[in-house]
């Protein structure tokens, strides 16, 4: 399997409020980022599109390293909370129902398809690749603004 790292992140002015989300993939030398926004959104959904995104940007199935700031993404799949939240019908232990569900669907799709290992980093910190993907997002909040005043 090809080794692929990605990076990701997600940001909302507001919350709810415009959102955006930026992923860089890094194969070997090779380097995409990938960008969008969302017009009425979350933090969390852009968190986890941002993921998605990059995930399914992958044409084969591949070893991943998935980097995130985000603690909702990496602890969902890291402290099992998706697998159980899967195994009870997408029903929390406070018998509420999870937030995000298309999401998160769409990311069991992306692990079936491929070995992906979720790492939190430290957000707004002194990861470049982390700090770009932030920037991504801004600046795709600032694409859909500007397309507003387009009309």
């Amino acid at each position: 399997m090809k080794q692929v790292t990605i990076y990701s992140d997600g940001a909302c002015s507001g919350n709810p409020g415009p959102g955006g989300w930026g992923t860089i993939l890094i194969y070997g030398e090779l380097e995409k980022e990938l960008s969008g926004y969302e017009g009425d959104t979350t933090n969390n959904r852009m968190e986890l599109l941002g993921a998605i995104y990059g995930l399914e940007a992958l044409n084969q199935p591949c070893e991943v390293k998935l980097y995130s700031d985000s603690a909702y993404l990496c602890n969902a799949i890291n402290q099992n909370w998706l697998y159980n939240w899967q195994r009870n019908g997408f029903i929390k232990k406070d018998k509420k129902p999870v937030e995000n569900v298309d999401l998160w669907k769409r990311i069991i799709a992306m692990m079936e398809k491929h070995r992906v290992t979720f790492i939190k980093v430290k957000g707004h910190a002194d990861n470049a690749y982390n700090n770009r993907c932030d920037a991504l997002a801004r600046g795709a909040i600032a694409e859909y603004r500007k397309s507003l005043q387009k009309g």
